[in-house]
Protein backbone atom coordinates (compact mmCIF):
# COMPACT_ATOMS: atom_id res chain seq x y z
CA UNK A 1 0.00 0.00 0.00
CA UNK A 2 2.84 2.39 0.85
CA UNK A 3 4.55 1.56 -2.41
CA UNK A 4 1.35 1.89 -4.35
CA UNK A 5 0.63 5.25 -2.75
CA UNK A 6 4.14 6.50 -3.31
CA UNK A 7 4.14 5.36 -6.91
CA UNK A 8 0.68 6.69 -7.50
CA UNK A 9 1.59 10.06 -6.05
CA UNK A 10 4.96 10.18 -7.76
CA UNK A 11 3.61 9.15 -11.17
CA UNK A 12 0.66 11.45 -11.28
CA UNK A 13 1.80 14.32 -9.06
CA UNK A 14 5.39 14.65 -10.20
CA UNK A 15 4.85 14.32 -14.00
CA UNK A 16 5.29 16.83 -16.77
CA UNK A 17 2.14 18.75 -16.03
CA UNK A 18 -0.25 16.24 -17.52
CA UNK A 19 -2.94 16.89 -14.86
CA UNK A 20 -4.38 20.31 -14.27
CA UNK A 21 -3.56 22.16 -11.07
CA UNK A 22 -6.89 21.36 -9.36
CA UNK A 23 -6.77 17.69 -10.18
CA UNK A 24 -3.15 17.59 -9.15
CA UNK A 25 -4.00 19.00 -5.71
CA UNK A 26 -6.94 16.59 -5.46
CA UNK A 27 -4.74 13.66 -6.27
CA UNK A 28 -2.13 14.90 -3.80
CA UNK A 29 -4.80 15.17 -1.14
CA UNK A 30 -6.07 11.70 -1.95
CA UNK A 31 -2.53 10.40 -1.86
CA UNK A 32 -1.93 11.96 1.57
CA UNK A 33 -5.24 10.60 2.86
CA UNK A 34 -4.39 7.19 1.50
CA UNK A 35 -0.99 7.26 3.18
CA UNK A 36 -2.58 8.34 6.46
CA UNK A 37 -5.20 5.60 6.15
CA UNK A 38 -2.52 3.05 5.41
CA UNK A 39 -0.43 4.21 8.42
CA UNK A 40 -3.50 4.04 10.65
CA UNK A 41 -4.40 0.59 9.30
CA UNK A 42 -0.84 -0.57 9.90
CA UNK A 43 -0.92 0.80 13.46
CA UNK A 44 -4.31 -0.81 14.08
CA UNK A 45 -3.09 -4.14 12.71
CA UNK A 46 -0.04 -3.95 15.01
CA UNK A 47 -2.29 -3.06 17.98
CA UNK A 48 -4.63 -5.91 16.99
CA UNK A 49 -1.67 -8.30 16.84
CA UNK A 50 -0.51 -7.12 20.25
CA UNK A 51 -4.03 -7.53 21.64
CA UNK A 52 -4.30 -11.03 20.20
CA UNK A 53 -0.92 -11.93 21.75
CA UNK A 54 -2.07 -10.50 25.08
CA UNK A 55 -5.40 -12.36 24.86
CA UNK A 56 -3.63 -15.64 24.11
CA UNK A 57 -1.24 -15.05 27.02
CA UNK A 58 -4.18 -14.18 29.26
CA UNK A 59 -5.95 -17.38 28.22
CA UNK A 60 -2.79 -19.32 28.94
CA UNK A 61 -2.26 -17.73 32.37
CA UNK A 62 -5.77 -16.93 33.58
CA UNK A 63 -7.91 -19.35 31.68
CA UNK A 64 -9.79 -22.16 33.48
CA UNK A 65 -7.08 -24.70 34.11
CA UNK A 66 -5.79 -27.09 36.75
CA UNK A 67 -3.56 -24.39 38.29
CA UNK A 68 -6.59 -22.70 39.94
CA UNK A 69 -7.56 -25.58 42.21
CA UNK A 70 -9.23 -24.35 45.41
CA UNK A 71 -9.64 -27.80 46.95
CA UNK A 72 -6.63 -27.32 49.33
CA UNK A 73 -8.34 -24.22 50.72
CA UNK A 74 -11.56 -26.20 51.25
CA UNK A 75 -9.63 -29.00 52.97
CA UNK A 76 -7.90 -26.45 55.20
CA UNK A 77 -11.23 -24.85 56.06
CA UNK A 78 -12.74 -28.28 56.82
CA UNK A 79 -9.78 -29.17 59.07
CA UNK A 80 -10.12 -25.85 60.87
CA UNK A 81 -13.83 -26.48 61.38
CA UNK A 82 -13.08 -29.94 62.78
CA UNK A 83 -10.50 -28.47 65.15
CA UNK A 84 -12.96 -25.80 66.28
CA UNK A 85 -15.61 -28.50 66.86
CA UNK A 86 -13.14 -30.66 68.83
CA UNK A 87 -12.12 -27.64 70.92
CA UNK A 88 -15.78 -26.88 71.59
CA UNK A 89 -16.40 -30.49 72.71
CA UNK A 90 -13.32 -30.41 74.99
CA UNK A 91 -14.48 -27.11 76.47
CA UNK A 92 -17.94 -28.58 77.11
CA UNK A 93 -16.35 -31.63 78.81
CA UNK A 94 -14.26 -29.37 81.03
CA UNK A 95 -17.32 -27.31 81.94
CA UNK A 96 -19.17 -30.55 82.81
CA UNK A 97 -16.28 -31.69 85.02
CA UNK A 98 -16.22 -28.30 86.76
CA UNK A 99 -19.98 -28.50 87.36
CA UNK A 100 -19.57 -32.02 88.81
CA UNK A 101 -16.74 -30.83 91.05
CA UNK A 102 -18.85 -27.85 92.15
CA UNK A 103 -21.78 -30.15 92.98
CA UNK A 104 -19.46 -32.50 94.89
CA UNK A 105 -18.03 -29.55 96.81
CA UNK A 106 -21.55 -28.33 97.63
CA UNK A 107 -22.45 -31.86 98.84
CA UNK A 108 -19.36 -31.99 101.05
CA UNK A 109 -20.12 -28.49 102.34
CA UNK A 110 -23.67 -29.60 103.24
CA UNK A 111 -22.34 -32.70 104.99
CA UNK A 112 -19.76 -30.59 106.80
CA UNK A 113 -22.41 -28.13 107.98
CA UNK A 114 -24.69 -30.97 109.18
CA UNK A 115 -21.79 -32.65 110.99
CA UNK A 116 -20.79 -29.32 112.49
CA UNK A 117 -24.37 -28.79 113.73
CA UNK A 118 -24.33 -32.32 115.18
CA UNK A 119 -21.00 -31.55 116.82
CA UNK A 120 -22.40 -28.38 118.39
CA UNK A 121 -25.43 -30.28 119.69
CA UNK A 122 -23.17 -33.00 121.12
CA UNK A 123 -20.96 -30.37 122.76
CA UNK A 124 -24.08 -28.76 124.26
CA UNK A 125 -25.16 -32.18 125.59
CA UNK A 126 -21.67 -32.74 126.98
CA UNK A 127 -21.76 -29.37 128.71
CA UNK A 128 -25.15 -30.31 130.22
CA UNK A 129 -23.76 -33.69 131.34
CA UNK A 130 -20.78 -31.93 132.86
CA UNK A 131 -23.12 -29.75 134.88
CA UNK A 132 -25.02 -32.88 135.96
CA UNK A 133 -21.71 -34.55 136.81
CA UNK A 134 -20.70 -31.54 138.88
CA UNK A 135 -24.02 -31.68 140.70
CA UNK A 136 -23.58 -35.42 141.29
CA UNK A 137 -20.05 -34.84 142.54
CA UNK A 138 -21.33 -32.25 144.98
CA UNK A 139 -24.12 -34.63 146.08
CA UNK A 140 -21.56 -37.43 146.48
CA UNK A 141 -19.32 -35.19 148.56
CA UNK A 142 -22.35 -34.23 150.65
CA UNK A 143 -23.25 -37.88 151.12
CA UNK A 144 -19.65 -38.73 152.02
CA UNK A 145 -19.73 -35.98 154.62
CA UNK A 146 -23.01 -37.39 155.98
CA UNK A 147 -21.46 -40.87 156.05
CA UNK A 148 -18.50 -39.50 157.98
CA UNK A 149 -20.90 -37.83 160.41
CA UNK A 150 -22.86 -41.07 160.78
CA UNK A 151 -19.66 -43.01 161.38
CA UNK A 152 -18.65 -40.52 164.02
CA UNK A 153 -22.12 -40.73 165.56
CA UNK A 154 -21.96 -44.56 165.45
CA UNK A 155 -18.54 -44.49 167.08
CA UNK A 156 -19.86 -42.09 169.69
CA UNK A 157 -22.86 -44.41 170.33
CA UNK A 158 -20.56 -47.42 170.60
CA UNK A 159 -18.39 -45.54 173.01
CA UNK A 160 -21.43 -44.50 175.10
CA UNK A 161 -22.70 -48.07 174.97
CA UNK A 162 -19.39 -49.44 176.15
CA UNK A 163 -19.25 -46.87 178.92
CA UNK A 164 -22.80 -47.72 179.97
CA UNK A 165 -21.99 -51.43 179.82
CA UNK A 166 -18.85 -50.94 181.88
CA UNK A 167 -20.86 -48.85 184.39
CA UNK A 168 -23.54 -51.53 184.55
CA UNK A 169 -20.91 -54.20 185.06
CA UNK A 170 -19.42 -52.13 187.85
CA UNK A 171 -22.85 -51.70 189.46
CA UNK A 172 -23.69 -55.38 189.08
CA UNK A 173 -20.34 -56.40 190.59
CA UNK A 174 -20.88 -54.12 193.59
CA UNK A 175 -24.31 -55.48 194.25
CA UNK A 176 -23.01 -58.99 194.08
CA UNK A 177 -20.29 -58.22 196.53
CA UNK A 178 -22.78 -56.56 198.85
CA UNK A 179 -25.47 -59.12 198.67
CA UNK A 180 -23.31 -62.20 198.94
CA UNK A 181 -24.62 -63.12 202.39
CA UNK A 182 -28.21 -62.41 201.54
CA UNK A 183 -30.74 -64.94 200.63
CA UNK A 184 -30.83 -66.01 196.97
CA UNK A 185 -33.08 -63.72 195.04
CA UNK A 186 -33.10 -62.26 191.45
CA UNK A 187 -30.60 -63.62 188.89
CA UNK A 188 -28.64 -60.49 187.99
CA UNK A 189 -26.49 -62.28 185.45
CA UNK A 190 -29.54 -63.19 183.46
CA UNK A 191 -30.82 -59.63 183.73
CA UNK A 192 -27.46 -58.26 182.60
CA UNK A 193 -27.40 -60.73 179.74
CA UNK A 194 -30.87 -59.63 178.67
CA UNK A 195 -29.90 -55.99 178.94
CA UNK A 196 -26.73 -56.70 177.00
CA UNK A 197 -28.76 -58.45 174.30
CA UNK A 198 -31.21 -55.55 174.19
CA UNK A 199 -28.38 -53.01 173.83
CA UNK A 200 -26.61 -55.12 171.25
CA UNK A 201 -29.83 -55.64 169.28
CA UNK A 202 -30.56 -51.94 169.50
CA UNK A 203 -27.01 -51.08 168.43
CA UNK A 204 -27.20 -53.62 165.60
CA UNK A 205 -30.53 -52.19 164.53
CA UNK A 206 -29.14 -48.65 164.62
CA UNK A 207 -26.10 -49.78 162.68
CA UNK A 208 -28.23 -51.52 160.06
CA UNK A 209 -30.51 -48.49 159.78
CA UNK A 210 -27.56 -46.20 159.45
CA UNK A 211 -25.91 -48.45 156.88
CA UNK A 212 -29.18 -48.76 154.96
CA UNK A 213 -29.75 -45.02 155.19
CA UNK A 214 -26.23 -44.42 153.96
CA UNK A 215 -25.76 -47.16 151.36
CA UNK A 216 -29.15 -46.71 149.63
CA UNK A 217 -28.45 -43.11 148.48
CA UNK A 218 -24.83 -44.08 147.91
CA UNK A 219 -25.86 -46.91 145.59
CA UNK A 220 -28.25 -44.58 143.78
CA UNK A 221 -25.53 -41.96 143.48
CA UNK A 222 -23.02 -44.59 142.33
CA UNK A 223 -25.53 -45.89 139.82
CA UNK A 224 -26.20 -42.38 138.50
CA UNK A 225 -22.48 -41.67 138.48
CA UNK A 226 -21.87 -44.89 136.53
CA UNK A 227 -24.64 -44.03 134.07
CA UNK A 228 -23.36 -40.48 133.67
CA UNK A 229 -19.82 -41.79 133.35
CA UNK A 230 -20.92 -44.16 130.60
CA UNK A 231 -22.81 -41.36 128.91
CA UNK A 232 -19.79 -39.08 129.26
CA UNK A 233 -17.53 -41.80 127.88
CA UNK A 234 -19.90 -42.42 124.98
CA UNK A 235 -20.09 -38.66 124.42
CA UNK A 236 -16.29 -38.46 124.39
CA UNK A 237 -16.19 -41.38 121.97
CA UNK A 238 -18.77 -39.70 119.74
CA UNK A 239 -16.82 -36.43 119.93
CA UNK A 240 -13.65 -38.28 118.97
CA UNK A 241 -15.44 -39.95 116.06
CA UNK A 242 -16.97 -36.64 115.03
CA UNK A 243 -13.58 -34.96 115.18
CA UNK A 244 -12.12 -37.70 113.01
CA UNK A 245 -15.06 -37.40 110.63
CA UNK A 246 -14.68 -33.60 110.55
CA UNK A 247 -10.95 -33.93 109.90
CA UNK A 248 -11.56 -36.43 107.10
CA UNK A 249 -14.28 -34.17 105.66
CA UNK A 250 -11.97 -31.18 105.90
CA UNK A 251 -9.24 -33.17 104.15
CA UNK A 252 -11.73 -34.24 101.46
CA UNK A 253 -12.92 -30.64 101.17
CA UNK A 254 -9.36 -29.37 100.81
CA UNK A 255 -8.64 -32.04 98.20
CA UNK A 256 -11.85 -31.15 96.35
CA UNK A 257 -10.96 -27.46 96.54
CA UNK A 258 -7.48 -28.25 95.25
CA UNK A 259 -8.99 -30.35 92.47
CA UNK A 260 -11.43 -27.54 91.70
CA UNK A 261 -8.61 -24.98 91.63
CA UNK A 262 -6.56 -27.28 89.40
CA UNK A 263 -9.53 -27.83 87.09
CA UNK A 264 -10.22 -24.10 86.99
CA UNK A 265 -6.56 -23.46 86.17
CA UNK A 266 -6.65 -26.17 83.51
CA UNK A 267 -9.87 -24.68 82.14
CA UNK A 268 -8.34 -21.20 82.05
CA UNK A 269 -5.22 -22.53 80.30
CA UNK A 270 -7.34 -24.55 77.90
CA UNK A 271 -9.60 -21.59 77.19
CA UNK A 272 -6.57 -19.36 76.65
CA UNK A 273 -4.89 -21.95 74.43
CA UNK A 274 -8.01 -22.68 72.43
CA UNK A 275 -8.80 -18.97 72.32
CA UNK A 276 -5.36 -18.36 70.81
CA UNK A 277 -5.85 -21.26 68.41
CA UNK A 278 -9.32 -20.00 67.51
CA UNK A 279 -7.92 -16.52 66.95
CA UNK A 280 -5.18 -17.98 64.74
CA UNK A 281 -7.71 -20.13 62.89
CA UNK A 282 -10.01 -17.13 62.51
CA UNK A 283 -7.13 -15.06 61.20
CA UNK A 284 -6.22 -17.88 58.80
CA UNK A 285 -9.85 -18.21 57.69
CA UNK A 286 -10.02 -14.44 57.26
CA UNK A 287 -6.83 -14.43 55.20
CA UNK A 288 -8.13 -17.33 53.09
CA UNK A 289 -11.43 -15.51 52.58
CA UNK A 290 -9.53 -12.35 51.66
CA UNK A 291 -7.45 -14.34 49.18
CA UNK A 292 -10.63 -15.86 47.75
CA UNK A 293 -12.19 -12.39 47.53
CA UNK A 294 -9.04 -11.06 45.85
CA UNK A 295 -9.10 -14.00 43.46
CA UNK A 296 -12.76 -13.34 42.67
CA UNK A 297 -12.04 -9.64 42.15
CA UNK A 298 -9.03 -10.50 40.01
CA UNK A 299 -11.08 -12.93 37.95
CA UNK A 300 -13.86 -10.37 37.56
CA UNK A 301 -11.33 -7.68 36.60
CA UNK A 302 -9.66 -10.01 34.11
CA UNK A 303 -13.05 -11.00 32.69
CA UNK A 304 -13.90 -7.30 32.38
CA UNK A 305 -10.54 -6.61 30.69
CA UNK A 306 -11.10 -9.59 28.41
CA UNK A 307 -14.52 -8.29 27.44
CA UNK A 308 -13.06 -4.81 26.88
CA UNK A 309 -10.28 -6.28 24.76
CA UNK A 310 -12.79 -8.31 22.78
CA UNK A 311 -14.86 -5.18 22.26
CA UNK A 312 -11.78 -3.24 21.17
CA UNK A 313 -10.78 -6.08 18.87
CA UNK A 314 -14.24 -6.19 17.29
CA UNK A 315 -14.24 -2.44 16.79
CA UNK A 316 -10.71 -2.55 15.35
CA UNK A 317 -11.73 -5.35 13.00
CA UNK A 318 -14.76 -3.30 11.96
CA UNK A 319 -12.61 -0.19 11.41
CA UNK A 320 -10.04 -2.23 9.45
CA UNK A 321 -12.81 -3.68 7.30
CA UNK A 322 -14.18 -0.18 6.77
CA UNK A 323 -10.73 1.16 5.83
CA UNK A 324 -10.20 -1.76 3.48
CA UNK A 325 -13.53 -1.11 1.81
CA UNK A 326 -12.68 2.57 1.52
CA UNK A 327 -9.24 1.78 0.16
CA UNK A 328 -10.61 -0.74 -2.31
CA UNK A 329 -13.25 1.81 -3.46
CA UNK A 330 -10.69 4.65 -3.84
CA UNK A 331 -8.24 2.35 -5.62
CA UNK A 332 -10.95 1.34 -8.05
CA UNK A 333 -11.92 4.99 -8.64
CA UNK A 334 -8.31 5.97 -9.16
CA UNK A 335 -7.74 3.13 -11.58
CA UNK A 336 -10.89 4.02 -13.52
CA UNK A 337 -9.94 7.73 -13.57
CA UNK A 338 -6.42 7.00 -14.72
CA UNK A 339 -7.68 4.65 -17.40
CA UNK A 340 -10.18 7.27 -18.62
CA UNK A 341 -7.59 10.01 -18.72
CA UNK A 342 -5.16 7.76 -20.52
CA UNK A 343 -7.79 6.96 -23.12
CA UNK A 344 -8.61 10.65 -23.59
CA UNK A 345 -4.95 11.56 -24.07
CA UNK A 346 -4.46 8.95 -26.75
CA UNK A 347 -7.56 10.19 -28.57
CA UNK A 348 -6.29 13.70 -28.57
Amino acid sequence: GAGFGAGFGGGFGGGDGILPAGEKETMQNLNDRLAAYLDKVRALEEANTDLEVKIREWYKKQGPGPDRDYSPYYRTIEELRNKVLAATVDNANLLLQIDNARLTADDFRTKFESEQALRLSVEADINGLRRVLDELTLARADLEMQIENLKEELAYLKKNHEEEMSALRGQVGGEISVEMDAAPGIDLTKILAEMREQYESLAEKNRRDAEQWFFTPTKEVNREVAINTEQLQSGKTEITELRRTIQSLEIDLQSQLSTKAALEGTLADTEARYGTQLAQLQALITSVEEQLAELRCDMERQNHEYRVLLDVKCRLEQEIATYRRLLEGEDAQCVRGCAGRAAGGHGD
